[in-house]
């Protein structure tokens, strides 16, 4: 029998491994014993894999079969706090635990042994001849100056062979250092002076700190440039202070330069990174120095949240309204519902920031479960933007172009006063649709039931559900007829040819997610255009993501009703958020800004709001028709998605699941389908779509688990549970 905390040798015990097997299995301890939330070696069929020490062992199985721990591994033990995350995490969303354990152990080489490491930086030494394969190499060293690259890493993000880098190694244009691994992160002050506050951000900021120590849950919501992140930081200063860690989570990876520099010159040093950007050196280090308290603050992605901290005790949901916080793909899960799940668990704090929060958030904040803090005006001497309508059934505006006459003349203000312009299009690539004028066909993936945008600069044609890309032709390949194929309807790229017409003298600048090799790119396009490196910035939603352009001071959204149109429950919530943040870049300094949006719908309920600037006003609506239909958040909702080769057997078991749907209607939830998907075939598997909606309080997760027990899947089908659905594509 263990003893309380510690499975002498021989004891029985259950291992979680990250092996598709959905459950711990037992096994015997090691020589030497081990405690649980070890990490450890343990035989599965012929292989050795990883695991945790995840509790005592069933007993369902005779002790002379078990096959015992080969090793426990030299890693810091996993705390029964993240251990009660993911178990409670993986019943929230109905995710295998095996799959759970994943999201936490994802690091290359977080089991190999310590020790010094050979890692590859750029040289100072120049190649006596430059080839493609020594460019590509020299490019990716550039797009990460501070990360060291392990060999075969460097080489496969550069697409060449180790021997190129070896090559370049032997003339000092790549240099070949050996280093210890997993080095402590440098100290951050918390006793160095921040920025001085204002007075609404300073009672904010003590309200933060009054707070800190304790779980609980507070609204920071200012409009854009009221200093939201200083005044978090300040809640970071006091977590510090507390000896406790950090996390700061951001939506996209091009904000993390600026807010670093932010971080460091209020502390003095700069935090660990966690985002797809870091090398697999520092994701390791990073991992084992959080275990370890060897990591003060963490800024990260979404995965960040997953990470083996040591005491966690203040977590920042950055733009926390941001649609890229929801998983959308494997685990399914919103990143900011979860961050407040391990907050409860590990006693910290939560902050989520922003100018327009979720509707989910607000409602939170309304209630009372969530406190709420004001940021009613922009730092210093920067004004909120004025906000205009240009109604387009009023404009005459030339075949094939898209800005308004009334738009053309603000932006020609703006360049005679020497200042910046954006033009917003939340659309990438040239042209949504190519269609042949001979026959009607419209040119769609091979593999997606979605039609492929043309992406002029690359000179390919891109299904952006797949990835898919293929030439842009000549020759309609459902007719045959040549020298008909014609784009139909703006992406950024054709905007920016229009631009180009209407503007020959100003400087361009393209901000779109597809146009940048690498995130150092994107991140240097925009520093350039924050210190004046362009006249007029076109952009897709990316531009609406917190930074910073000192000289803008017009922004005109081009087509105000694209997220109006279609079905979906939160278009008008997403289409509000995203207005006013976009606007908001506008007139963040000494210069008045303007946003001007074109609509052919002025009169919109949407519309009006976002110019009337009354924000409360449209939370208010926007809860009270959620609440009459009880959708989200006054009811709850979970997707089912049924993928496969063939659709036949998808309505097949979509209609056997309809006809047994009885433990979903004891609990009182209603199910919709089986139908087609929005977009019904991704990647050559077709997709069938279910959909639940129950009350608030149902216990929505056990009916879901009543109703699928036994439930045989055909051959390659698959059946994924979405929670709380933030997409229905």
């Amino acid at each position: 029998m263990a003893e309380p905390g510690f499975f002498p040798e021989g004891a029985r015990l259950a291992v979680l491994t990250a092996e598709p097997i959905g459950r711990p299995l037992d096994y015997l301890a090691p020589e030497g014993g081990c405690f649980p939330g070890a990490f450890v070696e343990v035989p599965l069929g012929p292989r050795r894999v990883p695991g945790v020490v995840w509790g005592a062992g069933d007993g369902r199985f005779d002790a002379a079969k078990l096959r015992r721990v080969a090793r426990v591994l030299d890693v810091p033990p996993m705390r029964q706090e993240l251990q009660q995350f993911l178990i409670r995490m993986g019943n929230y969303t109905m995710t295998p635990m095996s799959a759970m354990l994943r999201l936490a152990t994802r690091t290359p080489g977080l089991f190999e042994a310590p020790g010094a490491r050979k890692v590859y930086r750029a040289g100072t030494g120049t190649p006596d001849r430059m080839t493609e394969a020594r460019q590509k190499v020299l490019a990716v060293l550039a797009d990460h100056p501070g990360g060291g690259f392990y060999l075969g890493e460097l080489a496969q993000l550069a697409e060449v062979t180790p021997n190129v880098v070896k090559g370049l190694v032997a003339q000092g244009a790549v240099s070949e250092i050996e280093e210890p691994r997993d080095l402590p992160y440098p100290t951050l002050d918390p006793t160095l002076p921040g920025k001085v506050l204002s007075g609404d951000q300073a009672a904010a900021a003590a309200a933060l700190r009054g707070a800190a120590g304790r779980f609980g849950v507070t609204l920071l919501k200012g409009v854009t440039g009221s200093g939201k992140t200083e005044v978090y930081l300040e809640a970071v200063a006091e977590c510090l202070r507390q000896g406790r860690q950090a996390l700061v989570l951001l939506p996209e990876i091009a904000l993390t330069t600026e807010f670093l520099a932010r971080v460091e010159a209020r502390f003095g040093a700069r935090p660990g990174e966690w985002h797809s950007g870091v090398t697999q050196g520092e994701r390791r280090r990073l991992w084992k120095m959080v275990a370890e308290n060897g990591a003060q603050m963490v800024v990260g992605a979404r995965s960040a949240l997953f990470l083996p901290f040591r005491d966690l005790g203040l977590v920042i949901v950055d733009e926390e309204h941001d649609g890229s916080y929801k998983q959308e793909e494997g685990v399914l899960y919103n990143a900011r519902d979860m961050a407040v799940l391990r907050a409860s668990i590990c006693g910290a704090q939560v902050v989520l920031a922003s100018a327009t929060p979720s509707l989910e958030t607000w409602v939170n904040a309304e209630s009372g479960k969530y406190a709420r803090l004001d940021l009613h005006s922009r730092f210093g001497v920067a004004e909120l933007p004025e906000m205009r309508a240009i109604d387009m059934r009023e404009e005459h505006i030339e075949s094939a172009h898209w800005i308004s006459p009334t738009l053309v003349r603000e932006v020609v203000g703006r360049l005679n006063a020497g200042e910046q312009a954006m033009l917003f299009l939340n659309r990438r690539g040239y042209a949504p649709v190519t269609v042949c004028r001979a026959c009607g066909h419209q040119i769609g993936c091979d593999h997606c039931d979605a039609r492929m945008v043309e992406h002029r600069f690359l000179k390919r044609l891109v299904c952006h559900q797949c990835g898919e890309t293929k030439p842009i032709p000549t020759i309609c390949p459902a007719c045959g007829v040549e020298g008909k194929l014609a784009p139909v309807g703006p992406g950024v790229e054709r905007l920016a040819e229009e631009v180009a017409e209407r503007f020959p003298t100003a400087r361009v600048a393209v901000l779109s997610s597809d146009l940048f090799g690498s995130a150092r790119a994107l991140k240097e396009a925009i520093a350039g255009i924050a210190n004046g490196g362009a006249d007029i910035i076109i952009g897709t939603q990316i531009v609406a993501k917190g930074h910073n352009f000192p000289r803008l001071t017009l922004v005109g959204v081009i087509d105000a009703d694209l997220g109006l149109q279609g079905s979906d429950l939160r278009a008008a919530e997403k289409t509000f958020q995203l207005m006013r943040q976009v606007a908001g870049r506008a007139g963040r300094a000494e210069r008045p800004g303007l946003a001007l949006l074109q609509t052919f719908q002025p009169e919109h309920p949407v519309i009006r709001a976002i110019l009337g600037g009354d924000e409360e006003a449209f939370w208010r609506a926007e809860a009270a028709a959620r609440q009459a239909q009880g959708m989200p958040p006054y009811g709850r909702m979970a997707g089912i998605i049924l993928s496969g080769p063939e659709v036949q057997p998808l309505f097949e078991l979509g209609n056997e699941l309809a006809r047994r749907d009885a433990p979903l209607r004891r609990v009182g939830a209603q199910l919709f389908g089986p139908a087609p998907a929005p977009i019904a075939r991704v990647r050559g598997r077709h997709r069938v779509r279910m959909l639940i909606r129950a009350d608030r309080t149902a216990p929505l997760q056990p009916a879901i688990r009543d109703w699928l027990h036994g439930v045989r899947l055909p051959n390659a089908v698959r059946l994924a549970i979405d929670i709380d659905p933030q997409s229905f594509l």
